[in-house]
Parts: C-alpha cells; structure tokens; sequence
C-alpha cells in the first residue's frame, strides 16, 4: 500500500514522513494539477528526500516533444535507490498520435540523461474539460511508448474529486484495464479521508493526495497529523498491492515494516496522488 503525499515546499517533507507518506510527491499547487516547482524548490525537496524514500515529481501539461525535452533538459536529479517518477499531463492535447510522441520523447530524453527516473503519463477523469483524450486511451498510449505507470487525476481543482467523474465500477475498470497493460497505477483527485476507503476498493498501486494532507486545502500546509490519518484509514481497511504487480516488480513492494505484502484474493488495494 503507498500513500503519495504532494509537497510545494522542504518545509512540507518532514510532516508528510512523519506521518507516513511512502512517495513525496513535487508539486506547486498553485500551477494547476500539475503544477512543476522551481528548480531551486525541487533542490531543496530533494535535499529532505531521504535516498530510500520514492520521489515523484510533476513536470506539467506538455503540449509537444519540444516541451518535454525543454522540461527534462532542466531538471537536476541526483542517482537514488529508491525510484523517482516524473509524472506528465497532456491538456490541451486531442491527438492520440501527439500524445504518444510526447511519452515516447519523455522517455527518450530520461534515458539520454542516463537517469533512471520512470515516466508516468497522467490521464484525467474531466478530459473533456481539460480538453484532451478521453481517460481510457491513455494506459495504451503509455504501454507503448516505455512509460512505466499512468495516473488518473482531474485537471480542474473545482471540488469535484474523481468520484464526481467516475462511479466505483468505473475506476475499477480503468485500473484493471492499466495493470493488463503492466502498467504501475495510481489514483488521485481531491480524495479525502472519507472517500479514500471507496477510491481505494479500484485496486490501484498508489493513492495520491494534496488537499486531504493539508490545513487549510490545497493552498494550506502539510500537517502530521492530517497524512497520519490517510495513513491509518488505509491500514486500517488492509489495501495491499497484488504480488505480481508492476510496483512490487519496481521497488520492492514491501510493507512499511519491510515484510511482504499478501496477496489478497480480489487483486490489489493501495492507492495514489490527489493534486
């Protein structure tokens, strides 16, 4: 089970940790639901990332392969053990063909810098909103460009959190139709502590969350305490990534306690992002 916790700031990593985050998650609120930070805010987030700790970090809605190699020609990130994301959404973007050259470029340019980071291509639940393709043709997409996960967020912070987009039976689908594609999974999209346990029940690798981490909403602060309560909430109803999924195949997939995820009957319930 992993719980992606989003930081704006170094001030923000201690908490999410202490809390219980499993991934940091670089992200500037403010920016959108992919906003990158700076480059000197990524630097002084990676200097509070313990080594062993998994790293995300948001690159934004890239429109072209020029975008892309522009965004990953800037970013400075050190070798660590412990895996790194580079997390890309495609707003703006109708054409499948377009989408896939930017995933193929993304990957591509992470492999030219010789660093290990794995790409993860973002969908969003309002795609039409965002005007971009629909959530359902983006695992493909990923699969065959060599990203190694896909998200499913929403690309306008309304309110409206995934489950206002899509029904239980809905996510459930989307994931297992990702996972089909060996894909790594995560879910987000103002997720709270009481739709968590729902979101949770699709299966997915990891939970995201920004807002439901925060005093304050999404623009407020991290706080201990508010991460330790996602975190308790998910161990408490007991979500487990499937042994053969492509997390476990990644990093370990591990519990919090070093021991061996089980293997539970009806697939896979951690969780991913909000943003």
């Amino acid at each position: 089970m992993r719980l992606l916790v989003s930081v704006r700031s170094a001030a923000e990593v201690g908490p999410a940790l202490s809390g219980g985050a499993d991934i940091i998650d670089a992200k500037e609120p403010a920016r959108g639901s992919l906003g990158p930070v700076s480059p000197a805010m990524l630097g002084e987030i990676l200097a509070r990332v313990p080594p062993e700790c998994p790293l995300s970090v948001a690159l934004g809605d890239l429109a072209s392969p020029e975008e892309v190699l522009t965004a990953i020609a800037a970013l400075e990130l050190p070798a660590r053990p412990a895996p790194t994301y580079l997390k890309l959404g495609f707003a703006g973007v109708r054409s499948p063909d377009m989408v896939t050259r930017i995933l193929v470029s993304a990957v591509a340019a992470v492999a030219e810098k010789g660093s290990p980071a794995l790409v993860v291509a973002v969908a969003y639940a309002d795609a039409a909103r965002a005007g971009t393709l629909a959530p359902e043709l983006i695992p493909g997409s990923a699969r065959g460009a060599g990203a190694a996960g896909v998200l499913l967020d929403t690309h306008t912070k309304d309110g409206i959190g995934l489950l206002g987009w899509l029904a239980p039976p809905a996510l459930a689908a989307w994931v297992a139709g990702a996972r089909r594609e060996g894909l790594l999974t995560a879910l987000a999209g103002a997720l709270t502590l009481e739709t968590l346990n729902t979101v949770s029940a699709a299966g997915a690798d990891v939970v995201g969350v920004r807002g439901a981490a925060c005093e304050g909403g999404r623009g407020g602060r991290v706080t201990a305490n508010r991460v330790r309560a996602l975190r308790q909430r998910l161990d408490t109803f007991g979500f487990y990534s499937p042994q053969d999924s492509p997390w476990r195949r990644r990093s370990g997939g591990e519990t919090r306690d070093g021991t061996a995820n089980p293997v539970l009957e009806n697939g896979a319930k951690s969780l991913k992002t909000n943003a």
